[in-house]
């Protein structure tokens, strides 16, 4: 998108899909930080509709941590063009080692240490849900491996750090665990 005198806007905004990295958000993301962008507004950009992904990951992904500095070491070589998401059913087994970014290697087997702190200190909400249904409240967002390096397979723990890591330290206290749980993939 040009500006009237010709040049490259300021908004973030794109006229046509294509090579989109968490970087071209930056403009949407002061805009959100300042408090003047509201999720709905955000969602609704050309350049965030562009993307035709599902609310809950445009909010826990973009929204939330489009500008977290970690994110953006971690995933900003990928086109965010590329990433179709699914809602799909993953074994519990699945999760036990699955990565996370380099950015937070660890904080997984961190929040795993102490399952039941990360959970009390959440929403009454989740800690029903994990004491009646053995799962999270809301899906976590997983993403293919090969979508960061295509010589790497498997799934990597994109957001929903803290949940997985519950998920783990509840495997190891023996407290009641689902054997499937709902997640959020993206695949090329």
């Amino acid at each position: 998108m040009t500006s009237l005198d010709g040049k490259p806007a300021t908004t973030g905004h794109r006229l046509r899909p294509g090579d989109m990295r968490l970087t071209d958000l930056r403009p949407l993301m002061a805009r959100r930080r300042d408090g003047a962008l509201s999720f709905d507004r955000f969602r609704t950009d050309p350049t965030v509709a562009a993307l035709r992904w599902p609310d809950d990951v445009l909010e826990q992904f973009l929204f939330d941590h489009g500008d977290n500095p970690a994110f953006v070491d971690d995933y900003n070589t990928i086109d965010l063009h590329t990433i179709t998401w699914q809602l799909e059913t993953i074994p519990a087994a699945h999760f036990t080692a699955m990565p996370t970014g380099t950015s937070d290697e660890g904080c997984i087997e961190d929040y795993a240490k102490n399952p039941v702190h990360w959970v009390t200190v959440r929403p009454p909400q989740v800690a029903r849900c994990w004491k009646t249904h053995g799962t999270w409240l809301r899906a976590p967002l997983l993403i293919e491996r090969r979508l960061l390096n295509p010589d790497t397979a498997g799934l990597q723990v994109l957001e929903g750090r803290t949940r997985v890591g519950v998920l783990r330290g509840r495997l190891r206290e023996h407290l009641h665990v689902a054997p499937e749980h709902r997640a959020w993939v993206g695949r090329p």
